[in-house]
């Protein structure tokens, strides 16, 4: 790309949310950009926030008002409306589906991919009081609490990181759960009680990763933004995103997904749940990282025959 357009703007323009932690995102692309291409400067790339409707609707939970999708809907008509040159998302916002024209080809290395425990009265889930009030607007973390300790009171928890800490400060609740990625990224690391294992909290297909979206064919943006791509996290999201594929679920249906490369093999574990923590399936698979797709693919209709149908018509 030019250094400048003919209309005076920016070379590159990225597409982001305006949140803190997608700010922090979107500023890690620009900067990793400017520092793999040398007709690059900091300067040639602008930021372009776009509110979406994930950010203007706090009220509601997101299953109640279109799922997480909602966090990048805006940002894609825009990136297809030929506004913004490329787009930065949180892979776990990301619909399973893309839209028609658009592609993620570049994931950057991912972040810590597991949930952080927060709270003032427990120094760990088990430790919290009978009848301990948690904060949480995911219904991931939500069935996989209930499924644990069916002694808490989950209630609805929506806001931005620095929101939902204030919370916790003030005692409106007894503790929330946040991914460890975004609290690194916000330099935030300091306030997690304890970062919980993948056995005792499954995080989100694609959470800790960040996905950089372009349009199809636009094979500019595509060269731009291959050098920041990590083959490993790529193949452990693909993994995970077949798993959804597979399982078909609505933003209602409790899905959890987490892949990882180890002495060469991939290996997969994938959970899913009612909502209200009554029941879980959950099964594992290894193998070759070159069938990533095939492996996510073949455990989700694995849960999804074992689940049954009623399992997910039922939500």
């Amino acid at each position: 790309m030019a250094a400048q357009r003919t209309d005076g703007s920016a070379a590159v323009r990225i597409g982001t949310r305006g949140s803190k932690l997608a700010l922090a995102q979107a500023g890690q692309v620009r900067a990793e950009l400017a520092a793999a291409h040398e007709n690059l400067t900091i300067d040639d790339i602008e930021l372009i926030v776009i509110r979406t409707t994930g950010d203007r609707v706090t009220d509601r939970p997101l299953a109640d008002i279109g799922g997480k999708g909602l966090f990048a809907k805006e940002v894609e008509e825009a990136l297809l409306a030929g506004d913004i040159d490329i787009a930065v998302h949180s892979m776990k916002d990301l619909e399973t589906v893309l839209p028609d024209g658009v592609e993620v080809p570049c994931i950057l290395p991912r972040e810590n991919a597991r949930d952080a425990f927060i709270s003032a009265a427990a120094s760990s889930i088990d430790e919290l009081p009978s009848g301990a009030i948690v904060g949480t607007s995911s219904q991931r973390r939500r069935a996989q609490l209930c499924y644990r300790r069916k002694d808490l009171e989950i209630v609805m928890f929506r806001g931005n990181v620095d929101t939902r800490l204030a919370k916790i400060d003030r005692g409106d609740v007894a503790a929330t759960l946040l991914a460890m990625a975004g609290l690194n990224r916000l330099g935030l690391a300091g306030r997690a009680t304890a970062v919980l294992e993948p056995e005792d909290m499954l995080p989100a297909a694609g959470q800790g990763a960040v996905g950089i979206e372009c349009r199809i064919g636009d094979t500019s943006a595509r060269d731009l933004i291959a050098p920041l791509n990590d083959p490993v996290t790529q193949t452990c999201i693909i993994c995970e995103r077949s798993v959804l594929a597979a399982l078909d679920g609505s933003c209602h249906t409790p899905i959890a997904a987490h892949a990882r490369i180890e002495d060469g093999q991939l290996q997969l574990t994938a959970r899913v749940l009612r909502p209200d923590g009554s029941e879980m399936h959950e099964t594992r698979r290894e193998g070759d990282p070159a069938e990533a797709g095939a492996l996510g693919t073949d455990a989700g209709a694995e849960l999804r025959a074992r689940a049954g149908p009623d399992f997910f018509a039922e939500f």
